[in-house]
């Protein structure tokens, strides 16, 4: 696979910025230079009748013209032209448009408009043009949304010769490139020492929790967003991991609970004393971890975190290596020919 000079910049950058915490072999994944991307955002730009697709440029405060988007997976890429074509047909398609968000999975794809008006007026443009293109169409407006089609992807992963099948929305977060997905999966599942139960937070849809499921005795994952865990549970039975329990708590919370500090209605029925926690997977937001799940998780013997941060991932190495020893580091190439780089960290408690 071309790797390019970018993600060299990148692994160069991390091996330095990291050395205080890791001085061993990184481990490094590139990404595919075209077409990976399974997620894409765009504006609309108006210039008179016709409108063009466009991206915005937060320091500029500008908005430039895009004709394609090679980053893009190809069912992004071919449906562009048409749907622009088609929206610069109508004139109740394009008034008041102001965006357009596509998601897509290995088969399916799923698009949005987004307007600044009341689209129930436009419903019947809507459906047909769903219709022509053959699409699955949502249109938003302020306390609106029109799903024509479907709203839900379906998608398979294929995790060391086996297949995990996963059901999500665009209201979901996802790993926008399958590919490095499929690859932080398997990274993780080969950090694995002597795994008994597993604690997941930021567990999403379950993208991680399933596969990792059949490698422990049993796993408990949470989620504060209930659309993802609505589709997490979906995505336990039709994978039939039964040795799953997802719950809605924060991890604050969560913490108090393990700790017996105070009890919670929705823990009601659930045993926290019966799970034995080996591991503990974090994938948290840009923010990082907050002082309390850092807590938390030195508690357990490894720590498997995936960071989409650098700067807030070395802040919280400064805490975590107190208790914990860096013994793998990863760089994956989530976006390729960009400044953005995937971290994965596996640390195991001092003395284990």
């Amino acid at each position: 696979m071309l790797v390019s000079e970018d993600f060299d910049a990148k692994v160069h950058f991390a091996k330095k910025f990291f050395a205080p915490f890791f001085t061993g072999e990184f481990e490094s994944f590139p990404s595919p230079l075209a077409h990976y991307r399974t997620r894409a955002e765009l504006s609309f730009y108006h210039e008179g009748d016709e409108i063009f697709y466009a991206m915005f440029d937060p320091l500029s405060k500008k908005k430039y013209k895009i004709k394609s988007l090679n980053f893009a997976d190809e069912k992004i890429c071919a449906l562009m032209p048409p749907l622009l074509k088609a929206l610069n047909q109508s004139p109740a398609l394009k008034t008041k448009l102001f965006g357009v968000e596509f998601c897509a999975s290995k088969t399916e794809l799923c698009t949005t408009l987004l307007y600044h008006k009341d689209i129930e007026l436009i419903r019947g443009d809507l459906e047909k043009l769903s219709s022509n293109l053959g699409s699955n169409l949502i249109a938003r407006s302020r306390g609106k949304k029109l799903i024509f089609g479907t709203a839900e992807l379906r998608q398979s992963l294929s995790i060391k010769g086996r297949e995990f099948f996963y059901t999500f929305d665009n209201d979901c977060f996802i790993q926008p490139n399958t590919l490095i997905n499929e690859k932080m999966i398997e990274w993780a599942l080969e950090r694995l020492k002597r795994p008994r139960d597993l604690l997941e937070l930021y567990c999403g849809y379950g993208n991680f929790t399933l596969p990792l499921a059949p490698h422990f005795g049993r796993v408990l994952a949470t989620e504060l967003a209930k659309n993802s865990l609505r589709f997490a549970e979906q995505n336990r039975q039709q994978n039939a991991a039964h040795n799953i329990t997802f719950l809605r708590m924060s991890s604050e919370d969560l913490s108090r609970a393990l700790a017996g500090e105070r009890e919670f209605f929705r823990l009601r029925g659930l045993d926290l004393n019966a799970f034995d926690f080996s591991h503990i997977l974090l994938d948290p937001p840009r923010a990082g971890l907050s002082q309390s799940v850092m807590d938390l998780a030195q508690k357990h013997p490894h720590i498997l975190y995936f960071s989409c941060n650098p700067t807030t991932l070395h802040d919280n190495l400064k805490s975590l290596t107190r208790t914990h020893r860096v013994e793998n580091f990863a760089l994956f190439d989530q976006f390729a020919l960009t400044p953005h780089l995937e971290c994965g960290v596996f640390l195991s408690k001092m003395g284990h």
